[in-house]
C-alpha cells in the first residue's frame, strides 16, 4: 500500500506537541512496515533527519501553510494533487487537517478540541477555520485517533460520531528525561536560577497554559516561601501575551520569574530534571506531555484537575483547581516544605509512567492505520 502523511509539522530543533507525536510514532512505524511506501508530504524544505526509512518518499507541497487561508488552499488544492500524482492508497494526518475534496480514504489524529470549548483563546480567523474544519474532517474520516480516553469521548459527543471509530494512543516522552544526580542538579541550578530550588512550566505561552495564573499563584506562594524558590517558564510566546505580561508587572516577586523561552530537548530534559517540581496548569489538555516528561525525570508533580490530567498522572500529582490561585499556592508550599510528600508522588509517577511509551503508541497507532487499511482492502 501506498500511504501518505501530512508532515507539515516535523521541523528541525522547532517540535511542539503534535510535531513529537508524529516524529516519535512515524519514525517507529515506518521502520516496521517495510512492507509499505510512505509518502511524506511537506509543506516547506524538509531535514534529512525526518526521512527514517528508504521506504518513504518525502514531497515538498508549498506553500508553508502557517494561515487558515493557507492551510484551507495546501488542503483542498494542493493535498489533492499530491495524492493523486503518487497514487495513494490512504491519507494520514497527525495534526488532524484532513482535504475533504479528496476521495482517498483518511485517518485524522484530531489530539483535543479545546477551541470547541474555549474559542475566545484563540485569533479568530483560527478558531473559525478550526470550528468549521474538524467537525467534517471527523465525519469523513475513516478512523479518528486521539491521545486520551477524555478526548475520545469529548470528539465523538460534540462531533456525533460513534465512539467505535474513535482510537486511543497515548504520546509517550523522550528517552532523555532521567532522574538527574545531585551533582547535575547543583550544575544545572547555578546555570539557570542563581543556585536556588525552582518550579519549572514547560509549554508554548497561550491562553489555554493559564500562564497569568501561575504568576498571580506563584506570587501568592512566594509571600511565605524561606527557600527562595524561583519559577522558570520554558516555552515560546503565542499569541493573547497581554495578560502574561499585565501579570508579571502586577506581581510583587516577578524578579523570581524566570522566562527562557524555547530549548532543546537534550538541555531542556536536565533544566526538568534539576527542578523541584512540574507546576502545569492549563485550563484544557488532551494530554499533558510534560506531566509524563516530569515523571521520567521523576520530579513531583502539580497540575490541573481539569479535562485529560486526572486520567494521565493517576495518583502521581498533587491536583489543584487552574482558577483556583490559593490552591495552587498551597500545592506549592507543600511541595516545597514536605520531602516525604515529593518522594512518594515520584514513587507513584515511577509506578504509572510504565503505561506510557512511544513504542506503545506507535503500536496502537499502527493498529487504526491497519483498520483502515483493511476497510480498503475489502
Amino acid at each position: 500500500m501506498r500511504i501518505a502523511v501530512n508532515t507539515r509539522l516535523l521541523l528541525k530543533d522547532k517540535l511542539e506537541g503534535i510535531g513529537w507525536f508524529s516524529y516519535e510514532s512515524l519514525k517507529r512505524i515506518v521502520s516496521a512496515h517495510p512492507e509499505h511506501e510512505f509518502i511524506f508530504i511537506f509543506d516547506r524544505k524538509y531535514d534529512a533527519d525526518f526521512i527514517f526509512a528508504d521506504n518513504i518518499i518525502p514531497v515538498v507541497a508549498g506553500p508553508p501553510a502557517r494561515h487558515p487561508v493557507l492551510w484551507s488552499f495546501w488542503l483542498e488544492c494542493v493535498i489533492p494533487r499530491v495524492l493523486k500524482k503518487h497514487g495513494a492508497d490512504l491519507f494520514i494526518s497527525p495534526d488532524g487537517f484532513l482535504s475533504l475534496r479528496s476521495n482517498v480514504p483518511s485517518l485524522s489524529v484530531i489530539h483535543d478540541i479545546n477551541f470547541e470549548h474555549h474559542p475566545e483563546q484563540l485569533p479568530w480567523m483560527v478558531r473559525k477555520f478550526y470550528r468549521w474544519h474538524f467537525p467534517r474532517a471527523a465525519k469523513k474520516a475513516c478512523r479518528v485517533g486521539t491521545v486520551s480516553e477524555y478526548s475520545k469521548q469529548d470528539i465523538a459527543s460534540v462531533y456525533h460520531i460513534n465512539t467505535d471509530k474513535v482510537d486511543v494512543y497515548y504520546n509517550g516522552a523522550n528517552s532523555l528525561y532521567q532522574p538527574a544526580s545531585p551533582g547535575k542538579i547543583a550544575s544545572v541550578r547555578n546555570e539557570i536560577s542563581n543556585g536556588a530550588p525552582y518550579f519549572i512550566f514547560v509549554g508554548a505561552l497561550n491562553p489555554r497554559k493559564n500562564i497569568p495564573g501561575l504568576l498571580k499563584a506563584f506570587d501568592k506562594f512566594k509571600m511565605k516561601d524561606q527557600k527562595r524558590v524561583k519559577l522558570v517558564i520554558v516555552g515560546d510566546t503565542m499569541h493573547q501575551t497581554r495578560l502574561i505580561k499585565e501579570a508579571i508587572e502586577e506581581m510583587q516577586h516577578n524578579t523570581d520569574v524566570i522566562f527562557t523561552g524555547r530549548m532543546p530537548v537534550e538541555k531542556l530534559s536536565g533544566v526538568m530534571g534539576a527542578a523541584r517540581a512540574l507546576i502545569f496548569m492549563p485550563f484544557f489538555e488532551g494530554f499533558g506531555i510534560p506531566v509524563l516528561e516530569a515523571m521520567n525525570a521523576e520530579i513531583p508533580i502539580v497540575c490541573s484537575n481539569r479535562t485529560s490530567l486526572p486520567e494521565v498522572v493517576g495518583d502521581a500529582a498533587l491536583m489543584a483547581d487552574p482558577e483556583n490561585t490559593g490552591e495552587i499556592a498551597s500545592a506549592m508550599q507543600k511541595i516545597t516544605e514536605d520531602d516525604n510528600l515529593c518522594q512518594e508522588l515520584v514513587d507513584r509517577g515511577r509506578e504509572q509512567r510504565k503505561k506510557f511509551s512511544w513504542d506503545k503508541t506507535a503500536e496502537k497507532f499502527w493498529s487504526s492505520i491497519e483498520k483502515c487499511l483493511n476497510e480498503i482492502e475489502q
